[in-house]
């Protein structure tokens, strides 16, 4: 008994910490919008462009902060969001126009728009400008630097995303799964398509200083892929998907404050990936829960 009190003890003053508090709330709203946003993308068997696109708003950074002087502020977060923009605008050209694949495609600015990323960040380290500490950290992500400001900024856009969701849902559902019914009936397919894009360029932007761009795009998909375990209806996966990153961020932010010099941005992917292993079994399971109930209609 008297070891609960203790472990209740010492939670209650972790979650009195302002740091610890600000990430954990940072690192929630930005495990559920990659859940909701990340299950559209692994239904539509899109996770390849995540990856690319989140790679490629490291240029961008780098971009922004040389036009602004500066790691703050909005400026970087909008070079991110042009060159993921541009990227995503890349691939569609070169798979319309050569007969390149997708996937070659993606792989293809993937690597260049990082490597380009990485080049211009061993440039401005080369230069020794000031203000340039810290732009390392949108490489694997450093939730700690998380301010109220971000936080809101962060829940803003959530919020705003998650409205459109709502608002287009019987479009998204309907593309995501029968893009070939969907514009048969009428429906403006690429339309729809650019505002998914759109929707994951924003979740990418939002997430690259908490877990950087390497790992966010495992944010988007990991709880996504959870969910899918456990459900075939897209509305029960959505919540799903947004719960498990929520609470995969929270618990990666409180795993983060009692370890020693452990980052937070792969902890909350580690624990979302832990919960998609522990998910597994459950397709396989609902698959012989239904044949049995078949099994026995036939029965009766």
């Amino acid at each position: 008994m008297s070891r609960v009190r203790a472990a209740m003890g010492e939670l209650a003053a972790l979650l009195g910490d302002y740091t610890l508090r600000t990430v954990a709330l940072g690192a929630a709203v930005l495990g559920l919008l990659g859940g909701t946003l990340g299950t559209f993308a692994v239904l539509r068997r899109q996770s390849l462009l995540s990856d690319a696109l989140a790679h490629a708003t490291l240029p961008g950074v780098v971009i922004g902060f040389l036009l602004t002087g500066t790691t703050s502020g909005s400026g970087l977060m909008l070079g991110a969001a042009a060159t993921a923009a541009l990227a995503a605008g890349l691939v569609l050209v070169v798979v319309q126009r050569t007969r390149v694949k997708q996937d070659a495609a993606l792989a293809l600015v993937l690597s260049v728009f990082f490597g380009a990323g990485t080049v211009l960040l061993t440039y401005v380290a080369g230069t020794g400008a000031s203000g340039q500490s810290g732009l390392d950290r949108f490489v694997l992500g450093q939730a700690a630097s998380l301010v109220a400001a971000d936080v809101r900024a962060m829940a803003a856009a959530t919020a705003v995303a998650l409205a459109v969701v709502a608002l287009t849902y019987k479009e998204l559902k309907l593309v995501a799964f029968d893009p070939a019914f969907a514009r048969a009936v009428g429906y403006p397919v690429r339309r729809v398509e650019a505002l998914l894009t759109v929707l994951l360029v924003v979740a990418i932007v939002v997430g690259i200083q908490t877990v950087g761009v390497v790992l966010v795009a495992a944010l988007l998909i990991t709880p996504a892929a959870a969910a899918r375990q456990w459900t075939d209806r897209l509305a029960v996966m959505i919540v799903l998907a947004a719960l498990i990153g929520a609470l995969s961020g929270a618990a990666g932010a409180v795993l983060s404050a009692t370890t020693t010099d452990l980052p937070t941005g792969p902890l909350v992917v580690l624990v979302a990936t832990a919960v998609l292993v522990l998910s597994l079994p459950a397709r396989r399971l609902r698959v012989r829960a239904g044949a049995r109930r078949a099994a026995v209609g036939e029965a009766a």
